[in-house]
């Protein structure tokens, strides 16, 4: 019997890359699955995968950035299998773009699946999962909304994922439901397809492609799989509210934004005096930006 045995698993963007490996891991470990894509073949083709070893999933291709289609797969999930056990929020777009390039169809559209079809879903899961006062969910962010060259965007995506993960794992402890975010490093389909559209794109830059020595070699799908299949069962009680990073064979936990001291004391309200006030205590904390934790130079003519 596998950590999931008897539950039912809603996973999206499962039709390739990190989500198919969610929903088969999950099926292995025990559970019945809810496989959503917003391409019916790739859906129907992970559906297979999982029936054909004898484990139960049904598909419900479709949108999640559409509200009606975000209840339908919890609904769908209680109709099949009884029960809403667990959401594996997956499902994303990403492209590369310079901020001042940006266009807004293309924002809009990354917002509503990213964003928006994240929040759907994890609403509707939670109220079905406030009824049974149980269930969890795992929202996938990025190290990206940390800051990440040609992923502000995408980035500014994934920084709400996560503070949605915060305020949910808040809302939903007092029902015995758990809220968590892992932040994979992981080699798939998309990071492949973006890191050759910024060598096509922006061949002049000194891109995170041609700089990175590659992916870990552990970097796989498969081989974060198992994290998000331990964060959705029983043996995770107690875990809620956190972000968890895994990059290659290595994993652990993102600290959470926070106010941190020393805090400059506004004495009358007066531009002279905050510009005091960061001349004289605050410049010196300037934290490090970005996901690599870049030391703060402030260079105007870098560019």
């Amino acid at each position: 019997m596998g950590n999931l045995a008897g539950k039912a698993i809603i996973v999206t963007g499962a039709g390739r890359g990190l989500g198919q490996a969610f929903a088969i891991r999950a099926a292995q470990q025990g559970a019945s699955v809810v496989v959503n894509d917003l391409n019916n073949e790739a859906a129907s083709d992970t559906v297979s995968r999982i029936t054909a070893t004898g484990a139960k999933a049904i598909a419900v291709p479709g949108s999640i950035a559409d509200w009606a289609k975000a209840a339908e797969l919890i609904e769908v999930c209680q109709s099949e299998f009884g029960s809403v056990d667990g959401l594996v929020n997956n499902a994303a777009l990403h492209y590369l773009e310079l901020p001042w390039d940006e266009q807004e169809d293309r924002v809009r559209t990354l917002i509503e699946v990213n964003v928006l079809g994240t929040l759907y879903c994890g609403i509707h899961a939670l109220k079905a999962m406030k009824e049974q006062r149980s269930g969890a969910i795992v929202n996938v962010t990025s190290g990206a909304h940390l800051g990440m060259g040609l992923r502000s965007t995408y980035g500014a995506s994934k920084g709400a994922v996560a503070s949605a993960t915060y305020g949910w794992a808040l809302e939903a402890m007092p029902y015995n439901i758990r809220v968590n975010a892992l932040s994979p490093v992981a080699n798939t389909p998309m990071t492949t397809e973006s890191f050759d559209e910024e060598v096509a794109k922006y061949p002049e830059r000194k891109s995170a492609a041609k700089a990175s020595p590659g992916m870990p070699p552990l970097a796989t799908p498969e081989m974060i799989a198992p994290l998000v299949t331990y964060l959705l069962s029983d043996k995770a009680d107690g875990i809620t509210g956190q972000i968890v990073r895994m990059a290659g064979d290595s994993f652990g936990f993102v600290a959470h934004p926070m106010t941190v001291p020393p805090m400059a004391r506004m004495e009358t309200n007066d531009e002279d005096v905050v510009a005091a006030a960061f001349d004289r205590t605050l410049r010196a904390e300037l934290k490090p930006i970005g996901v690599m934790a870049q030391s703060y130079s402030w260079n105007p003519e870098k560019a």
